[in-house]
């Protein structure tokens, strides 16, 4: 455990400005926008549930459900974070194993007594653990800054929200949803990343275009295939099922493409607070067969990346 903790923090030494500071960056600007918006009295008059909440005082039941909208909906501002993780995992991967053929520190590596199995899994944990807790972490606080922004220009207009909040038990369950979405982050993102950690294991240049252009060519091949000489299988399911999971699976929420229903059915229909449709829904696609198959897929394209480590010197 003593050899992993270090190996994380190695690995986190190495790339801290791409995996900390961007989010941070990021965070700090969408912060510093609106609350210079604020501050300019340009979001004054927004409105939320038919009331102009910026220039009036708003009591009762009208108040209370304003306080239970944004007690569930703050993290929603540190969604331009989130949207980041994607990128910042894919490019970690990308590069993962070949930078250090490249730079040849991976001769300084393997003098030491660390398996290579023990070395791709930190790089592993790094990806799919590590920089999402960190991104999730910075875009709650950016959500929480919002929110207070949010409450004390409605206190200066006389609506004072913030007992009704801290009150709120979705104030604090709120994050707990998104930390709770972790586990099923790692298993729809193991393709793609078992994917590039394969890639960055055997490319010796041109990494990114072995990564993605090899599935993006081969599904359009397939889909000449299938008008051109009429072969008969469904090329366009495979492009949406195989390449999208290849390519797409580190981006957060991706998962909701196959369960946007089932979270119109829960809210619309059932009165299911939207927070705990999507909760609800997400973990729900793990009982489909798709993600386990792309997970094993995942993992034998990660035991085919620990190999091509054991094999391969510098570039």
């Amino acid at each position: 455990m003593k050899t992993m903790k270090w190996l994380i923090k190695r690995e986190m030494w190495e790339n801290k400005g791409m995996l900390f500071w961007t989010p941070v960056v990021i965070a700090s600007a969408v912060a510093l926008l609106v609350l210079t918006s604020l501050f300019l009295g340009k979001m004054t008059g927004f409105e939320m549930e038919g009331h102009n909440i910026g220039t009036v005082t708003i009591e009762g039941a009208a108040r209370d459900h304003i306080a239970e909208t944004l007690s569930q909906a703050y993290i929603g501002a540190g969604m331009p974070v989130l949207m980041v993780l994607g990128f910042l995992v894919f490019f970690y991967c990308l590069n993962a194993l070949h930078d250090e053929r490249r730079d040849r520190s991976l001769l300084f590596w393997k003098s030491l007594p660390v398996s290579d199995f023990t070395t791709v899994m930190s790089k592993l944990l790094l990806a799919v653990v590590v920089a999402p807790l960190i991104t999730m972490g910075i875009a709650i606080v950016l959500g929480l800054v919002m929110l207070l922004a949010t409450c004390l220009l409605l206190l200066a207009h006389g609506t004072n929200l913030f007992g009704a909040i801290l009150s709120s038990p979705e104030f604090y369950l709120t994050p707990l949803r998104l930390v709770g979405l972790l586990p099923v982050y790692v298993l729809w993102a193991l393709p793609t990343v078992g994917w590039l950690l394969m890639v960055s294991s055997m490319a010796r240049s041109k990494v990114f275009l072995w990564a993605v252009g090899t599935p993006v060519i081969g599904s359009l091949l397939l889909l000449w295939a299938e008008k051109v000489l009429h072969f008969g299988f469904d090329a366009g399911w495979i492009a949406s099922h195989i390449t999208n999971r290849i390519l797409l699976g580190v981006v957060p929420g991706s998962w909701l493409v196959f369960c946007k229903d089932a979270i119109a059915i829960a809210h619309e229909e059932h009165k299911i607070a939207l927070p705990d449709a999507i909760f609800n829904a997400s973990w729900s696609t793990l009982g489909g067969v798709s993600v386990w198959i792309g997970a094993a897929a995942g993992v034998a394209m990660i035991a085919i990346a620990v190999q091509m480590r054991r094999r391969r010197e510098e570039v």
